[in-house]
């Protein structure tokens, strides 16, 4: 008696494992052991160039003064550690209150542009929509033509944002580039799918959450990052239309304290003392900026390649 086995279990069981390499095509040779070493060469200083670095960075922040005063600066070295620098900065006023402003901003700022950026991707993706064509124009030609950083600032003064939070959204809010990211993944799904979904009385906007959305969930993914980082990360739209020290986000606040313009308040007085070293604190202040993108990446990482190949290749 012949024992019937499924196809799908087949090729599971095929499948390599997470820590096996995926299977070579037949028409590639295999690599010599000379090619192997150099390339693990390569791979191991390409990461040492980019985790160096931030071992200095996290080391030294978790210093004691008289650590930094030996070394002489930087420590690459751990000795004495101390948690003292993150507990001042956390224990409440200026690092404390920026670190709250970009959480809040790079929250609702991530979830404007994503939903402004969606629909006007989904809008452009569908060919038989109103002025499709001509929208789509004007979107490409502000990628190569800008109105400048004078008219920008009268646009924003005029309509009352400085000093406001809505300065550190609006300006960048949408960028044409993931749109157009976008529209090429949602000009890949099967237009028979929407078809039948439209036969079964759906409209666009539940075409769009039941049936585009989900399928296009690793270039969403991917998008939802940049826009997350570029948020976090941004501190240029701060310093030109704030003027309150106190709505500074944490970039700012970090650029102060780099350049030493201006120390937080709690902190000054505790680095003249010599109970902190103002070093320690530079280091902190960065070490706090990167761990939100150093936490959220590696859950994305898996969604670039299909996110952004595909949606930059269809439509």
């Amino acid at each position: 008696m012949t024992a019937v086995i499924d196809k799908p279990t087949v090729e599971a069981a095929a499948a390599p494992r997470w820590w096996q390499a995926p299977p070579r095509p037949v028409w590639e040779e295999k690599p010599t052991p000379a090619g192997l070493a150099a390339k693990g060469l390569i791979l191991a200083l390409a990461c040492l160039g980019i985790l160096f670095p931030l071992w200095i960075v996290v080391v030294t922040s978790l210093s004691s003064r008289r650590t930094i005063d030996e070394a002489g600066g930087l420590v690459m070295v751990p000795k004495d550690i101390t948690f003292v620098a993150y507990q001042e900065l956390l224990s409440g006023g200026q690092v404390t209150r920026a670190a709250v402003i970009s959480v809040l901003v790079t929250l609702v700022g991530t979830l404007f542009s994503m939903t402004v950026s969606v629909l006007c991707a989904y809008g452009l993706s569908r060919t038989g929509s109103l002025g499709h064509r001509w929208i789509l124009m004007v979107l490409l030609a502000t990628m190569f033509f800008s109105a400048g950083l004078i008219p920008t600032y009268l646009l924003v003064q005029s309509l009352g944002l400085t000093d406001t939070y809505l300065a550190l959204i609006l300006p960048s809010a949408v960028s044409v580039f993931n749109i157009l990211v976008l529209r090429g993944f949602f000009m890949g799904i099967s237009q028979e799918l929407i078809d039948s979904a439209r036969i079964d009385g759906a409209g666009d906007f539940r075409i769009l959450r039941q049936i585009v959305m989900p399928l296009s969930r690793a270039v969403i993914a991917v998008i939802t990052l940049f826009y997350a980082v570029g948020y976090w990360s941004a501190w240029f739209n701060a310093s030109l239309y704030l003027n309150d020290q106190d709505m500074m986000p944490l970039q700012n606040v970090m650029i102060q304290l780099v350049q030493k313009q201006e120390a937080p308040v709690g902190l000054g007085q505790a680095i003249k003392t010599g109970e902190l070293s103002g070093l320690a604190v530079q280091m902190a202040v960065m070490v706090l900026a990167l761990l939100p993108v150093a936490v959220l990446s590696p859950f994305v990482q898996r969604h670039f390649k299909k996110g952004m190949l595909t949606g930059a290749v269809k439509g």
